[in-house]
C-alpha cells in the first residue's frame, strides 16, 4: 500500500451472469459475478461500477491494471484501505 492509500487485488470474473454478486474468496482472489457480457467491455465497465458501488468509492478511483480480456484481473484501487475494502467485500459475499 502506498502512502496515496494505493491498493491493488485480484479478482476473477464470471461474466453472463444472472447478476452481480461476490461469491467468494480464497488464495487472495475475489470470485464476482458479472451480468454484463464481456463483448466490447461491457463486463469490465460493470465491474467497476459494481466495485464503485460496494467500495463507496467514484469509479474514477478504480482502474484495471492487468487483465483487460481476461477473467483473472488486477484492480488497483485509490482512496481507501486494504482493511475497509476487505470488510466491505467480505460483507457482500454470497453464501
Amino acid at each position: 500500500m502506498s502512502s496515496e492509500n494505493n491498493i491493488i487485488i485480484a479478482v476473477k470474473v464470471q461474466p453472463n451472469a444472472r447478476s452481480n454478486e461476490i461469491t467468494g474468496f480464497n488464495n487472495d482472489l475475489w470470485r464476482i459475478k458479472i451480468a454484463a457480457s464481456p463483448e466490447k467491455g461491457k463486463a469490465n465497465k460493470e465491474l467497476i461500477e459494481f466495485l464503485s458501488k460496494t467500495l463507496l468509492v467514484k469509479k474514477d478511483n478504480l482502474s484495471i491494471i492487468k487483465g483487460l480480456t481476461q477473467h483473472n484481473k488486477l484492480i488497483s484501487i485509490r482512496g481507501i484501505s486494504q482493511v475497509v475494502v476487505t470488510d466491505l467485500l467480505k460483507n457482500r459475499i454470497k453464501q
